[in-house]
């Protein structure tokens, strides 16, 4: 089957464009024949192509590992919430820094700002199904809007939206029900042809939410509303925040990036860390050059200043004394004879 992933527009939201994960380490371990693939995906997923009569759904499918594996998927975030399945094996799994192994019948369910990976490093052997559904959200706050194919009655599904919303849990234990549904997913994923399965694949994920329903009620979780208010979205923001400092970030940006307007992000920001967001981030990215300075000595003031997002290594000389009451280059040293 072709897994190349077509160039299609991805979603956007409030001036923030969402790239779909491109899975390659899979696409490339299908190439080498590896272990058998099949799915539909839209976007840039790897599988045949989705029609329009499932819009909503962004990619459904699974692998079969039946020797040892040398990939993984490493941590990546999904546009949309993902439902996992294993049906036999054991799988390496871990969500939000919590490892775990995956078991036969066990399910997962990422949202959509949650980081995850699948191996550790190597994904193991088994068979694995995935199902990802946008709902057109990015962040905590958001509210969800499900496809409208999804029928279950308005309060079934807002139910089971306040649950999937206001807990963290990350791993369920399934039976006999959820595992014949993957397994007839499978089967319409296979014979599929451009979309001739698509009411099919319609009517199976509606009878898998419903017994998705059915399994967390009776689990009783905790449910936290905290967990869908604004101020989240801007903690998770903040955390990654770390890992992009080298943008050429604004308020506006950043408020944008976080899924939140103007003046709440600002307040949240102040409220989380006791300093303004462009403050923050002049802090974080002095953090950033401190560590850079100390451990690349034959970088120049202004590679360093460019590789932590300051638009002038005379701005960042700035900056840097003001806090640090050294220049970047007195700093290094004291750094180097301390080592030495």
């Amino acid at each position: 089957m072709k897994i190349n992933a077509q160039k299609i527009t991805p979603f956007e939201a409030d001036g923030i464009v969402y790239q779909a994960d491109t899975c390659l380490p899979l696409v490339d371990a299908v190439k080498r024949r590896k272990l058998k693939f099949r799915a539909l995906a839209r976007y840039t997923y790897p599988g045949e192509r989705l029609t329009e009569d499932t819009l909503g759904l962004n990619s459904i499918g699974y692998w079969d590992a039946n020797e040892p594996q040398d990939w993984g998927l490493d941590w990546h975030r999904n546009e949309g919430i993902e439902i996992h399945f294993l049906e036999s094996g054991t799988m390496p799994y871990a969500q939000q820094n919590k490892e775990m192994e995956l078991l036969p019948n066990y399910l997962t369910i990422t949202r959509p700002w949650e980081a995850h990976k699948v191996g550790n490093p190597t994904i193991g052997m088994g068979k694995f199904y995935w199902v990802i559904l946008d709902l057109q959200v990015r962040r905590p706050h958001q509210n969800w809007i499900w496809p409208d194919w999804v029928m279950l009655a308005p309060n079934d599904l807002e139910k089971l939206t306040i649950i999937l919303r206001q807990n963290e849990k990350v791993l369920w234990k399934t039976d006999k029900r959820v595992r014949d549904c993957f397994q007839r997913i499978g089967k319409a994923v296979d014979s599929d042809i451009d979309g001739n399965n698509s009411s099919k694949i319609r009517l199976l994920i509606n009878y898998l939410l419903l017994l998705m329903l059915e399994l967390i009620e009776k689990d009783d979780v905790e449910l936290n509303e905290h967990l869908t208010d604004s101020s989240r979205s801007v903690r998770l923001f903040l955390s990654e925040l770390e890992n992009n400092l080298s943008e050429a970030w604004t308020i506006e940006k950043m408020a944008k990036s976080a899924g939140v307007g103007l003046t709440r992000f600002t307040h949240h920001c102040k409220q989380l860390t006791n300093l303004t967001p462009m403050r923050y981030l002049m802090m974080k990215r002095i953090e950033l050059s401190k560590e850079i300075l100390a451990e690349n000595e034959f970088l120049t003031v202004s590679e360093v200043a460019f590789a932590c997002g300051f638009s002038t290594s005379q701005y960042f000389s700035t900056v840097f004394k003001k806090q640090e009451k050294c220049t970047p280059l007195e700093y290094r040293y004291k750094k180097i004879k301390v080592v030495l």
